[in-house]
Parts: structure tokens; C-alpha cells; sequence
């Protein structure tokens, strides 16, 4: 009976064991991802209409991760900004970026995560389920961050803007940019995943 009481006790620990080293790792690849977004958010692509890397790093945090973890890393890098840590573009950081403008756009980052995760975790991670499920990522961003542009840019301007002009001036001019980013973060994350299970 003591013997059998041992074995069934030490098989909880290894179970427990290995809970706590899979919670650690998983804290880890996050912070990783999440460190990932921010670098990408300071490189600046000099053009005539600047634009960074941070949706390159978005992409990448959920197609390795996953919906839950991709998910939480986008969620820690965008509370590091909203709490003053200098992590959006320009090494920025605070409410400011969130509530102005183009803050939506950050905010969209999360549905990217999530809807690039949900495609990676139930249909895999080949090639064209990552081009698609990034653009449709992509989409959601662009939606919700222009959504966003609008409501605050009317609601402080004589002159309303439209919807045609506000996706002239905030997607239009980053469309082959972000469609070489997915392509990029696509190609990454199909040859990383075949060696590196995160």
C-alpha cells in the first residue's frame, strides 16, 4: 500500500512538475513575442510615407504561438504602452497613443492576433493558411482602426471625414507595405514551426 501511495504521489509531482514548467515557458515565449513586437515597432522603413515593422511582429506572435499566447503577448505590448513604457512607434508610450487618432490601430492588433491564431490552431500552419488568415487579420485591424480614426477625428473637427478619405489617407498607402509584411511573417513562421514547436 505505501509503495503504491508513493508511486501515485510521485506521479502528481511530475504531472505538477511539468504544469509549472509548461506555465514557465509559456510566460517566457510571451515576454519573448511581446520584446519582438516592440523591436519591430521602432523600425522605421525611411520612405515617403514612414511605416514600421509592428504588424510584421503581430503576425509572427500569433503564428507561433497561437491564439492564447499570440493573443497575450499583443495584450502585454499594448498595456507596457498604455501604462507609459515607451513601446509603440517612436519609442512611445502612455493613454495618449491609445485614445488618439491612429490608436485603434494598436488596438486592432488584438483581433490580428486572434484571428491568425485561430485559423494557425485549428487548420495548421501551411503556407496559404497563414497568407489568409494574416490578411483576414489584416482586414480586422484596418476595420476597427479606421473605424476608430474617423469617430475621433470627426468628433473634434468642423470638417467630418469620409470614409473613402480616411481610407485613403490610413490604409491605402500602406497596402503593398503590410502585403509584404504578411508575406515575410508567412514564409517565417511556415519555416520556423517545421524545426521550433513553441
Amino acid at each position: 500500500m505505501e509503495k503504491t501511495k508513493e508511486i501515485k504521489n510521485t506521479g502528481e509531482t511530475d504531472k505538477s512538475k511539468g504544469r509549472i514548467n509548461k506555465q514557465t515557458l509559456d510566460i517566457i515565449y510571451i515576454a519573448m513575442f511581446t520584446a519582438i513586437i516592440t523591436v519591430c515597432a521602432q523600425i522605421t522603413i525611411p520612405t515617403a510615407i514612414p511605416f514600421t515593422l509592428q504588424t510584421l511582429g503581430v503576425f509572427m506572435a500569433a503564428g507561433m504561438l497561437g491564439t492564447k499566447r499570440g493573443t497575450l503577448s499583443v495584450l502585454v505590448y499594448i498595456l507596457l504602452g498604455v501604462v507609459g513604457v515607451p513601446v509603440f512607434a517612436g519609442f512611445s508610450g502612455g493613454i495618449s497613443a491609445l485614445i488618439g487618432p491612429t490608436g485603434g490601430y494598436i488596438v486592432g492588433f488584438v483581433f490580428t492576433a486572434i484571428a491568425v491564431g485561430l485559423m494557425c490552431d485549428k487548420l495548421g500552419r501551411k503556407l496559404w493558411v497563414l497568407l489568409v488568415s494574416m490578411a483576414a487579420g489584416l482586414i480586422l485591424c484596418y476595420a476597427f482602426g479606421t473605424a476608430w480614426f474617423m469617430v475621433v477625428y470627426n468628433s473634434g473637427n468642423e470638417s467630418p471625414i469620409g470614409l473613402w478619405a480616411a481610407l485613403g489617407l490610413c490604409v491605402v498607402p500602406y497596402l503593398l507595405f503590410d502585403a509584404a509584411k504578411i508575406a515575410v511573417a508567412a514564409v517565417l513562421v511556415n519555416r520556423v514551426h517545421k524545426y521550433v514547436k513553441l
